[in-house]
């Protein structure tokens, strides 16, 4: 399936199943029924209609190249628009927009590095979601990789693909599944909290792996803490997340600017100019203001909010899926970019 980079593609919803009392899959075809082409453990970027308004959300892809479906799977959000409408109203036949796959943390571009082909797949929550696109890619490539898929949660009912793990499990000697619950109930799987002594204890070998981490933001920088107080060699260790990492809003002195003063946004293409408090995030400020920007992973990932600062500058916290050239002609992610003077943008 080729997608145009310009504008979304229409999909279709033509399944939709619970995974979890909080967490649904659904499948999206397109109308020529066409396979897909993406790497294991990339996202897409889908737009829903709300009440009369496409709102942008970027979520990880859950099945795998060459199928005629994209499989996402949704969980509930506390207060999360989208989410919460993913999971309650969206029905079969309903149509959404995808933007083209994209981002770096995939099985492709961060292949193995080791000479055994020996993988850590660490996950928690919807986290589970690109790791496990990237075991299914490589167990349906035959491949030779042993892969150890440690995940972390409440109870094997808060497990999303839970029997889907155990099938794989069962079909396929270099597929170990290994959960550690915060409440194992009758199950046999360990109950307890991830730290470095449970990671060595579960994954003896861990140093002899690539690791590929996803899951909410403060359970990342733990493990990663973990690793890099095992010694384990960090070239070897991948990550994701769409939790965005909290920063501090930054001064421009040399400006003159607090974070008391106004700041003004010229948008020459539009004929308009905003006016926002120093400090505010570029991204809400453009929301507010109705103009036609997509901003779906509010992470610094997706690239989706990518806009041009043609005078003055911002702050930025993330600048992850922008090349050199791109941050050198001014280019910057208006979810991640704090106001700090005024400036003129091109969308």
């Amino acid at each position: 399936m080729c997608f145009d980079s310009n504008s979304p593609l229409l999909l279709r919803c033509t399944s939709k199943w619970c995974e979890t009392e909080d967490c649904v899959s659904l499948q999206l075809t397109s109308e020529t029924s066409q396979p897909f082409n993406f790497k294991p453990g990339q996202f897409v970027t889908i737009g829903i209609e709300i009440a009369g308004k496409v709102h942008y959300r970027a979520y990880s892809i859950s099945s795998i190249p060459g199928e005629t479906h994209l499989q996402l799977t949704v969980k509930r959000v506390p207060q999360g628009l989208v989410s919460n409408y993913i999971v309650d109203e969206l029905t079969v036949g309903d149509s959404v927009q995808c933007l083209a796959p994209a981002g770096d943390f995939n099985s492709v571009d961060c292949a193995p590095l080791g000479d055994t082909q020996k993988v850590l797949l660490i996950s928690a929550g919807c986290g589970i979601t690109p790791v496990y696109s990237m075991a299914k890619q490589w167990l349906a490539q035959k491949s030779d990789i042993e892969i150890d898929f440690l995940h972390i949660a409440k109870s094997t009912q808060h497990t999303i693909y839970f029997e889907q793990l155990q099938q794989l499990a069962k079909a396929n000697t270099n597929f170990q599944l290994k959960l550690l619950l915060k409440d194992a109930g009758e199950s046999d799987f360990p109950q307890g909290r991830l730290n470095l002594d449970w990671l060595n204890s579960l994954v003896g070998d861990l140093n002899q792996r690539d690791v590929y981490l996803c899951g909410p933001n403060q359970f990342m920088l733990d493990v990663k803490q973990y690793l890099e107080q095992s010694g384990f060699d960090m070239q070897r260790f991948y990550q994701e997340s769409f939790t965005p990492a909290e920063s501090e809003p930054q001064q421009n002195e040399s400006e003159g600017v607090t974070q008391n003063s106004v700041v003004q946004i010229a948008l020459p293409t539009f004929d308009k100019t905003l006016e926002a408090a120093a400090g505010s995030n570029l991204a809400d400020v453009m929301e507010q203001a109705g103009l036609p920007v997509i901003i779906a992973c509010r992470s610094g990932i997706c690239g989706s909010c990518k806009c041009k600062v043609t005078s003055g500058n911002v702050d930025s916290s993330s600048q992850s899926p922008l090349t050199e050239d791109e941050i050198a002609q001014g280019y910057v992610l208006a979810c991640s970019s704090t106001l700090n003077s005024d400036i003129a943008i091109e969308l």
